[in-house]
């Protein structure tokens, strides 16, 4: 069963239909739901209820007299387009249906006679889904808000970035990359909810902020498409998402001692990863590759069992991305490994639980980039060129495309500096990530 938000909130249904047999019918199946349930006879009755009262969802017959049921979702769509619209149709209301489709813009029809479970299964996938698309718009609406307040206060920034604690240079991160990527909305929203994961997992345990930045160094050193680099990003973001279920005592188990009933629900929490996601179609693939992420290239993984090349490239990434920092948490063996430890294990087992050659690829990228280690610490940033303000100070050296050093590591970043950095950019098409530590007040 989806499980959404919706159904903790007061939720108003409205039921149309002329028949009066067929509304009680409805009101039967919706009995025990947690809906307000409102019913009319016909659309002229439906839009007076909806200018007085608040209506989440309609559900209205096709054929009626009077206003059908194309025209009453059509003027619905019009008037009051965040309200959800399902269409209940015959066989032989193909035409209405089609209606329905291109001017009241439905979310979905519904063949009568109808089944119980699958009818409340459409309004509970109708009303998450709802509920997501008013929570990406309020983010949006948030993100550009603050940019607002950034840029009005970007005269006197420098002063303030060093009177600030190393949290709020976090959120002015964040605002500089929902500013850079607005139109990747998606992103945004999935790291602005990574972060709301964060406060229910405990402190070592929020490793998806460290699996995000391996992924995006990964993709962006092989030079990945922008949609696979995008499906990664909110991947890595998301991929722990099914684990908000759990009791707080599993946590603190490795998995490697996990037994019955604890390994049973550890082994859903991908899956279930899957499942609060697929009603918001953007995150589709992104989905997928959260459900996939611990299956094992031998076919010992789950939840599926797929092996070799059947496993999504982007889940062979991520497996690798996770087990290197979940290792080094103490969250898969007994004991936390040292860096070097966990990346000499995953080549151990490369050709058994990880794809070798990625596996090959991820690993040699780690230690020659020290990758991994400048990660782990928490004084240090990866922020793009349009995150720098000076006074920060880099914490790796950064290389020209060509290998040629640009600045070597401690060297402090000014206001000039950072100029040429993002006219270089420009000019020669190319994208920088810096590691940065910001100086101690």
């Amino acid at each position: 069963m989806i499980k959404q938000d919706p159904a903790e909130v007061s939720t108003t249904l409205l039921l149309v239909d002329d028949e009066e047999n067929i509304l009680r019918s409805l009101r039967r199946v919706l009995r025990g739901e947690p809906y307000t349930l409102l019913t009319a006879s016909s659309g002229d009755q439906a839009l007076s209820l909806m200018e007085t009262q608040h209506i989440d969802l309609v559900i209205s017959d096709a054929r009626m007299p009077g206003m059908d049921g194309a025209t009453l979702l059509a003027e619905v769509q019009q008037r009051w387009p965040d309200c959800l619209r399902i269409l209940l149709t015959g066989y032989a209301d193909v035409s209405t249906t089609i209606r329905a489709i291109n001017e009241g813009q439905i979310y979905r029809y519904i063949s009568k006679p109808w089944d119980d479970d699958e009818l409340r299964l459409i309004i509970r996938q109708a009303l998450a889904y709802q509920f997501a698309e008013q929570e990406r718009q309020r983010l949006e609406r948030l993100t550009l808000s603050q940019n607002q307040q950034l840029q009005e206060l970007n005269a006197d920034l420098e002063d303030r970035v060093r009177a600030r604690t190393a949290e709020l240079q976090q959120v002015a991160d964040m605002l500089d990359l929902a500013y850079d990527e607005l139109k990747r909305s998606y992103v945004t929203a999935t790291e602005v909810f990574s972060s709301l994961i964060n406060q229910r997992l405990p402190r070592d345990f929020q490793t998806n902020g460290r699996v995000v930045a391996l992924v995006k160094a990964f993709a962006q050193h092989y030079e990945l498409d922008d949609g696979t680099s995008r499906n990664l990003a909110m991947a890595a973001a998301l991929y722990n998402l099914g684990k908000l279920t759990w009791k707080d005592s599993l946590f603190t188990l490795p998995s490697d001692r996990l037994y019955k009933e604890d390994l049973e629900q550890y082994r859903r929490y991908p899956e279930l990863g899957e499942n609060l996601l697929m009603a918001l179609e953007p995150l589709h693939e992104a989905a997928t590759l959260i459900r996939h992420h611990q299956e094992r290239w031998n076919g010992s993984g789950f939840p599926d069992h797929l092996r070799e090349m059947d496993i999504p490239f982007g889940a062979r990434l991520l497996r690798l991305a996770v087990d290197l920092v979940e290792l080094q948490q103490g969250m898969i063996l007994a004991r936390k490994l040292e860096r070097e430890e966990a990346l000499q294990l995953l080549l151990k087992f490369a050709g058994r639980f990880y794809d070798p050659e990625l596996c090959e690829q991820f690993v040699n990228l780690c230690i020659e980039q020290n990758l991994d280690a400048v990660l782990a610490d928490d004084t240090v940033l990866m922020v793009g060129t349009l995150g720098l303000v000076p006074g920060m100070i880099m914490a790796q050296p950064l290389y020209a495309e060509n290998g040629t050093l640009m600045l070597n590591e401690g060297k402090e970043l000014d206001a000039w500096l950072i100029g040429k950095l993002i006219k270089f950019e420009a000019t020669e098409g190319a994208s920088y990530n810096l590691y940065v530590r910001i100086p101690q007040t």
